[in-house]
């Protein structure tokens, strides 16, 4: 039997304001536990929430990058359910009437065709707290301590329509997402701190049904890469089970990234089990016209929009374009480059090649990375200038990547690295060479022309092995081939 995969995702996304949605307490990352957690936050009694204003203006922004309908009254309400590290027993968040509509966001996939997938709508709510379970806690072994530091933390919860289909779809929308919300600045992206999180809602039913079948939430994914391997592993689980006779059961699973195990954790609780009702602390939000035009009028440059001005002003084709354009930070790096290099595929190509390839072997974001765009784009410059070759150029980067040298011609300066470019010398060169090889002379004047250009390639590289490669390999073909062929 042929199988469809249907798949819906849940994004909480943190907001990256300053203060907790309803305290003032701080939002910054990696304090020391329950050091960021004020009255509010815990609930104690006598306390009253205030809106933050700057989560609900993020999470308009939000709403007009996706094209979405933004509800000018929205109300908040109480979701209540016991867990240790929800010290108010109940969550404020938004249910009825969340403060983004129904949106859409468009994604590209590998073979070029692109798809919409739709947004059911994006609220607001507070973040929970955080279960340590790390061995032991204060010298106890098999205890748990809770950190409430994230407690009232803003987020945006976001919710699709069950329109993906399979796990490149899924990773495709959710690193377009990514770009979209590090856009706009309304969150850092890091995931690995928590500031995105998956919780991806998967079934499957037979080819051309149409019901479907019944699903499972797979919760707190914070990789694109687990994200993927949770939807393959749960999809032919779910396959598995049914035809070998069973059925799948509607329950809440979590995925190990580190080990690639999944487990059930409990069954899916419905809508109707969390007993919402509206927060009597907390009035609905009316968003009038003028804040709604205040904030399109700060609205940046979106992801689509930047891929399209790329590709016009820079030539690029509509990969790199697609590449460069979907996180801020490399966008930024990108321009920067060009200004400084006055060359944007030679930007491109080293950008999206060796400066990605040590960004991922090291771990290193590309806002933190050290080697800038000044100076890779004086880098590029000395490529285009014939002072280095490529290959030279490599090393060049390595001692920048280093922090030997602050800019490109102080290592070319230091390790003597300059580019021979004399026709006598590099003339004499081939001389030389074409003598200790005469054998190989004439096997390639022996040989038929369209077999020469192959064999040409051991005369240039025994010319670039005598100059150290410091020789242009362009002049060298050039004048190897006068010779050979004269």
């Amino acid at each position: 039997m042929q199988w469809e995969t249907v798949i819906g995702l849940e994004i909480h996304v943190q907001l990256a304001t300053n203060t907790k949605i309803f305290s003032g307490a701080a939002t910054a990352f990696g304090a020391a536990p329950n050091t960021q957690a004020c009255a509010v936050d815990l609930g104690l009694p006598g306390i009253l929430p205030v809106v933050n204003e700057e989560a609900i203006n993020m999470a308009i922004k939000f709403g007009l990058g996706i094209d979405a309908e933004i509800n000018k009254v929205n109300v908040f309400e109480r979701k209540n359910y016991f867990y240790p590290d929800l010290p108010k027993g109940y969550q404020t968040t938004q249910l009825e009437k969340p403060i983004v509509g129904a949106g859409h966001v468009d994604i590209t996939l590998a073979d070029g065709s692109t798809k919409s997938i739709r947004i059911h709508h994006a609220h607001l709510e507070e973040d929970a707290g955080k279960s340590l379970h790390e061995g032991s806690f204060n010298g106890e072994h098999g205890m748990s301590g809770i950190d409430l530091n994230r407690a009232g933390t803003p987020l945006i919860e976001i919710v699709t329509e069950p329109d993906i289909r399979n796990a490149e779809e899924a990773v495709a929308f959710a690193k377009k997402l990514h770009s979209i919300v590090t856009t706009l600045g309304i969150c850092d992206g890091d995931m690995s701190q928590g500031s995105m999180r998956f919780d991806v809602n998967v079934s499957v039913r037979p080819t051309g049904q149409k019901a479907f079948g019944t699903r499972t939430e797979t919760k707190n994914l914070n990789s694109f890469k687990f994200m993927e391997a949770a939807i393959l592993k749960e999809v032919e689980r779910q396959i598995d089970l049914i035809e070998d006779g069973g059925t799948v059961i509607q329950e809440t699973r979590l995925y190990n990234g580190d080990t690639g195990e999944a487990r059930s954790m409990r069954s899916k609780e419905e809508a109707n089990d969390y007993r919402y009702f509206p927060c009597p602390d907390l009035l609905p939000i009316i968003i009038n016209d003028s804040r709604l035009e205040k904030l399109k009028a700060e609205m940046p440059e979106m992801p689509d929009a930047k891929k399209a001005r790329f590709i016009a002003d820079f030539d690029l084709s509509d990969y790199d374009a697609e590449i460069l354009s979907a996180d801020q930070a490399t966008a930024n790096y990108f321009e920067a480059t060009v200004r400084a290099s006055d060359d944007a595929k030679l930007s491109a190509n080293w950008i999206m090649g060796e400066l990605s390839r040590s960004l991922n072997q090291n771990s290193i974001a590309i806002s933190a990375s050290p080697v800038t765009a000044d100076m890779l784009g004086g880098l590029i410059k000395r490529i285009k200038d014939n002072t280095i070759s490529g290959k030279i150029a490599k090393e060049v980067f390595e001692v920048l990547w280093q922090g030997e040298c602050s800019t490109a011609d102080a290592v070319i300066e230091k390790k003597g690295l300059k580019q021979v470019t004399d026709t006598g010398a590099i003339e004499a060169m081939i001389n030389e060479v074409l003598a200790n090889n005469a054998q190989q002379v004439e096997n390639y004047r022996a040989a038929e022309k369209d077999k020469r250009s192959k064999m040409i390639g051991f005369f240039v590289g025994q010319c670039m092995k005598a100059s150290k490669g410091k020789a242009n390999p362009g002049m060298v073909n050039q004048i190897l081939k006068q010779k050979l062929d004269g």
